[in-house]
């Protein structure tokens, strides 16, 4: 191919020698100069250079073996340059690997435009953007998905624990006094033989939990100096209990799906106080539950309802997480969740927090004893939950496009009678904003339909026993009929393919194949384009 592109330069700088007199002569040179430097962009893309932007490695399908030879760890972030959420991640994945760089890291990170470079995004599966995958010892046919946070910090850490020990060697009394004292939190596995298969899955787990700091021990001096006598992973931490200990099942072994969980429930504080600093802390926990007091810190008769919070505290660690949230200062912005102003404090709310399911007490009592009870009750199922409901409004069923809240939603979607289609949406949420003309216009086209009701429902003030939305906007259509039937829209948002739907009843017709067209040999549509969650906000 090169030497026809060089053919084909030649003999159109031979016709333009000839014509040359007649047309002018300066344009076409412009034509030349271009042709040449676009066939020196296509020599360039063929070659297995690896150029960098920001210490960020270039990778294309023509160096991409090179750079897995040349580099130990090598994290590549397949991105779409459209891609929100990639362009977020840019300045932080550039300090990233800069950091690393700065640092003589055998880690360095890599970045492919999977739009353009297909190859590479169909060989490793990329399906959303961006994606990142972390290629160790050159080995091309198991690459690691990234676990880490997104940002500069995230990635350096999760780099730095693949690229040295996981943990620390601990050998001596100072030296483990000085590691325990070093940090607020550290987690110290002592184990008799740091070859067997406790102390190996203590590793895995410490290259996980980068943000704890996590040492080892063998020696049995330093057994016996912090109480122990058989293999078991401790906690220390300059707060709450000092020292809790997890030992190690000889039946079983070390679980490291258990201790990962343990760690993360032990190392929060017993009460903590949502802010914006420990906020990803709290959420970040994965803990199921989350028991919550709202106070105002500025009246000292409600912080002293702290120490009852607290003492009731002790007995759901790991399973509930309590937290204190100040109305008057960060935690203001949550209370539109839970349909709360500042004046509704003090209060206590309980969360599922794999469906947002939100329990009240029918009165506030803020005891130990009670707040025990209304826990154990939660957990026991014997509990409703508090669902939020809007009033309706007036004309709700007025316009061709009605309004539903949490109190009327039943009697609408379920009616037997009626094929309803339902948009849950947020106030706030572009996607949702972006789609409103063509749903009122969806709603208008089918007005008359004495069968057909096209409906909405803010889920941000409004919310349902048996539904969870967790995206905005989430589309769902409720057929007639008995059963309580409820199919999930998820085709592209406009009026024509709506219609579509409702038509063939709450389905999509079947397209005709694909027909050879020009250019196209196969008659075949090429592998579909990799989707971001852009479409829809998550909650």
């Amino acid at each position: 191919m090169r030497g026809c592109g060089s053919r084909l330069v030649w003999l159109l700088v031979l016709s333009l020698a000839w014509l040359g007199p007649a047309l002018g002569g300066e344009d076409e040179d412009e034509e030349v100069i271009e042709e040449e430097e676009k066939e020196e962009k296509e020599d360039e893309v063929l070659t297995d250079e690896i150029k960098e932007e920001d210490n960020v490695l270039v990778l294309h399908e023509h160096n991409f073996a090179r750079a897995l030879s040349e580099h130990q760890l090598l994290l590549v972030e397949f991105y779409a340059p459209w891609c929100g959420h990639c362009q977020r991640l840019a300045p932080a994945y550039a300090q990233a690997a800069t950091e690393l760089r700065n640092e003589s890291s055998p880690a360095r990170l890599g970045k492919v435009d999977a739009t353009a470079q297909t190859a590479l995004a169909t060989e490793f599966g990329i399906t959303s953007y961006p994606t990142l995958k972390l290629f160790r010892d050159g080995n091309r046919t198991h690459p690691l998905e990234y676990t880490g946070r997104m940002d500069s910090q995230g990635i350096v850490r999760w780099m730095q624990r693949r690229a040295g020990p996981s943990a620390t060697l601990l050998q001596d009394t100072d030296t483990i006094a000085a590691f325990i004292n070093s940090q607020d939190l550290v987690v110290i596995g002592f184990f008799k033989d740091l070859r067997g298969e406790a102390a190996q899955a203590f590793f895995e787990v410490a290259v996980e939990m980068v943000d704890l700091t996590f040492g080892v021990a063998e020696a049995a001096e330093l057994f016996q100096a912090y109480g122990l006598s058989a293999d078991t992973v401790c906690l220390f931490k300059k707060f709450d209990e000092r020292q809790t200990n997890f030992p190690v099942d000889p039946a079983r072994g070390l679980d490291t799906a258990e201790i990962t969980r343990l760690l993360r429930a032990h190392s929060l504080q017993l009460v903590m106080e949502f802010t914006k600093e420990t906020s990803d802390q709290i959420f970040g926990a994965k803990i199921p539950h989350h028991m919550l007091l709202f106070l105002n810190k500025s009246s000292p008769e409600q912080l002293s309802l702290r120490d009852g919070f607290r003492a009731a505290a002790g007995d759901f660690r790991g399973e509930v997480l309590f937290v204190v949230v100040d109305v008057a200062g960060h935690g203001a912005s949550v209370l539109p969740f839970f349909g709360m102003t500042a004046a509704d404090a003090p209060t206590l709310r309980l969360v599922r927090m794999k469906n947002n399911r939100k329990y009240q007490m029918e009165q506030d009592d803020f005891s130990d004893s009670a707040v025990r009870s209304f826990v154990r009750a939660v957990l026991d199922g014997k509990v409703k939950p508090h669902l939020l409901s809007a009033e309706p409004p007036e004309d709700w069923d007025t316009q061709p496009l009605k309004v539903l809240v949490g109190k009327t939603f039943e009697q609408v979607a379920f009616d037997e009678t009626k094929n309803v289609f339902v948009k849950f949406y947020a106030p706030w949420c572009p996607h949702c904003q972006a789609m409103e003309a063509a749903w009122e216009e969806l709603a208008e086209r089918y007005k008359d339909h004495e069968d057909i009701v096209i409906a909405k429902m803010d889920s941000t003030a409004n919310e349902l026993e048996n539904i969870t939305i967790h995206g905005y906007p989430t589309l769902y259509y409720f057929p007639a009929g008995p059963g309580r039937k409820m199919v999930e829209y998820k085709s592209s948002r406009d009026v024509e393919t709506f219609s579509k739907f409702l038509e063939n009843g709450g389905t999509l017709p079947e397209e005709p194949p694909v027909t050879k067209a020009p250019g196209n040999s196969t008659g075949k549509e090429g592998p579909s384009t990799p989707q971001t969650d852009e479409s829809r906000d998550e909650l």
